[in-house]
């Protein structure tokens, strides 16, 4: 007798065995398209080169000649890939140059000591700093590279070259200092945990964040044009004038420590989670942008759009992200929604949306279209789409995943999209693995369930501008994906199997074989049965059994009452579109 088993889309493997029945539990490299499970798309090296460092995030975006341009950002540099080269261009200084108010220069006559005013500045004892634009005073004109000799809270010294003939103050409205810190390698691991006491003792300037000690170096990226902007995460802007002979240089005036920075539809640059403007003390809460179309413009004053916005509530920014002309900014609790007002006072507003839906990491969203997917940090995945709420998204497989998060590094979670599936996925380390993302579990946007699969990658982009999605190792190797039908020449390995189907609660059945509806096979497919005679039974394995292209069907005997199966496959070349499945059974009594 032959059995059609109609199993609909999307995994089910939290629930029990009887109210998993009839659908599908697990599979590898496998996605619901259009109903049916199909093996993804392979992959293939864009480079032979590898990345410096682990990478967390990569961007692309087409300069003004419409080249494509990669960028990669690792906990040891900044890389970019252009013109078919990948080049290096990490940031040689770690800290932005300031613009200081007017006069902010003290001497005292025969003595070299300049005092510098520089309201929150954040440097030691012993950081160099180079002064230029300085006008005269007290006799001397104190330009150059210096030693700092003494620290306050809003200003320092160094020693000039000459003495001073008077004591004075001034040195003009132009006066810009650089600080010459050394731009430093980030944490690759999370040390489980984000506040007062964490990581080593006296680590970071007082008033500073440390996040540094206790979060893995993620980055976020943004296009001012064909110019890419950058920030590792709790430092400085940088921008890159898209020359690979050059470095990316800190942005002037920006703050010097930034959570999350993004570029708005009204070409400003946001910096979430940063420095205030007239303290200069770091507020996780904090937001400013810089005056449309100008990136080293940030003070706030009657002629700029520079402006500064402090979120309500406690707790910290994570990230953001553009959603059509609004942003959207997460904090550990909470989601505001950004709008453009254009007023000149406050050319931007920030409402909370919801609550209770904080995001896991900086890179754990994903926005499609008019709608953003996060992976919250309480164990649930939620949606918001413009002009409704936000929802919490059911998740038949999160158990799994939850369960097995390797503790402290959910920094590390990268959402992405696959629009040529309109899927997103989530790309996380599990504790089974090691402390690297070795994990995915993917979202059919079309109503057609949750997928899963094991692939190691520490950052994943969707197509567009680049023609198709890219995907990096932890190791650092770069890859095209959807591309071919082998892991980068090697085989690709997928799976997919049933939970538990019940041919007949009360009669004891006999498997005699599988036809199998399947599509655009390439290389073979082992199917393996597995029955028990009750939920808690011993397991009959069958198999497993090769199934050739073109064959029609695959013959064996299994005998139980609950009834799985398993299709996989491990070719060069590998694909299979599986249908509606149909199973040969035969009654072998009450037993």
């Amino acid at each position: 007798m032959r059995v059609p088993l109609r199993i609909p889309p999307g995994l089910n493997a939290d629930d029990t065995t009887y109210a998993a029945a009839g659908r599908w539990a697990d599979c590898n490299c496998v996605r619901f398209d259009r109903d049916l499970p199909q093996t993804i798309g392979g992959w293939e090296s864009l480079t032979t080169d590898l990345l410096t460092g682990v990478c967390r995030t990569v961007f692309a975006w087409t300069d003004n000649a419409s080249v494509l341009n990669i960028a990669f950002g690792t906990h040891l540099a900044l890389q970019v890939w252009a013109g078919g080269a990948l080049a290096t261009i990490t940031p040689a200084l770690a800290m932005p140059p300031a613009r200081l108010g007017a006069d902010p220069l003290a001497v005292v006559n025969a003595s070299p000591t300049v005092t510098v005013t520089h309201l929150g500045h954040g440097l030691e004892t012993g950081d160099s700093v180079e002064v230029s634009g300085a006008a005269a005073v007290g006799g001397i004109t104190p330009n150059g590279t210096f030693v700092i000799t003494r620290v306050d809270d809003d200003s320092y010294t160094y020693a000039f070259g000459s003495n001073a003939t008077s004591t004075a103050s001034g040195g003009g409205a132009a006066v810009v200092v650089a600080p010459q810190h050394a731009f430093q390698a980030g944490s690759i691991d999370g040390t489980g945990g984000a506040g007062y006491g964490t990581g080593a003792y006296s680590v970071g300037g007082y008033s500073e964040p440390s996040t540094a000690d206790y979060f893995p170096r993620t980055w976020s990226f943004g296009a001012f044009g064909e110019e890419l902007i950058a920030n590792p995460r709790g430092g400085p802007l940088y921008a890159w004038d898209n020359d690979v002979g050059s470095a990316a240089t800190p942005l002037l005036d920006a703050p010097r420590n930034c959570t999350f920075a993004l570029i708005a539809p009204q070409d400003m640059i946001f910096a979430l989670g940063c420095n205030e403007e007239v303290s200069g003390k770091f507020n996780p809460l904090c937001i400013r942008h810089s005056s449309v179309r100008k990136n080293t413009e940030w003070r706030t004053a009657a002629s700029t759009t520079a402006r500064e916005y402090i979120l309500p509530g406690g707790g910290r920014i994570v990230a953001g992200r553009v959603i059509g002309p609004y942003l959207l900014v997460w904090t550990n609790h909470s989601l505001f929604l950004g709008t453009w007002v254009g007023a000149l006072a406050q050319p931007w507003r920030f409402d909370r949306v919801a609550e209770k839906c904080g995001l896991i990491g900086p890179n754990a969203a994903v926005v499609v279209g008019q709608a953003a997917y996060w992976m919250g940090n309480d164990g649930q995945f939620y949606r918001y789409g413009l002009g409704g709420t936000v929802e919490p998204i059911p998740c038949a497989i999160r158990d799994d995943l939850f369960g097995n998060l390797t503790p402290a590094q959910a920094d590390k979670v990268v959402a992405s999209s696959i629009s040529r599936f309109s899927e997103v996925r989530w790309d996380y380390p599990d504790a089974r693995d090691g402390v690297e993302n070795s994990r995915y579990v993917a979202l059919s946007l079309a109503g057609q369930g949750w997928s899963r699969g094991r692939m190691a990658r520490s950052a994943f982009l969707d197509a567009g501008p680049a023609s198709d999605p890219i995907g990096v190792t932890p190791q650092g190797n770069v890859y095209w994906h959807e591309r071919g039908q082998s892991a980068d020449g090697q085989p690709l390995v997928w799976s997919i199997e049933t939970a538990d189907q019940y041919i007949s609660e009360e009669v004891t059945a006999l498997l005699l074989g599988v036809w199998p509806d399947v599509k655009n096979q390439v290389g073979p497919i082992n199917i393996t049965a597995i029955s028990r005679l009750k939920p808690q039974g011993d397991e009959n394995v069958k198999g497993p059994f090769a199934m050739a292209t073109g064959q029609d069907k695959v013959d064996f005997r299994c005998s139980g009452r609950l009834f799985r199966l398993r299709f996989e496959g491990a070719s060069l070349p590998a694909f299979a579109r599986l249908g509606q499945i149909a199973v040969n059974v035969a009654p072998a009594g009450k037993r």
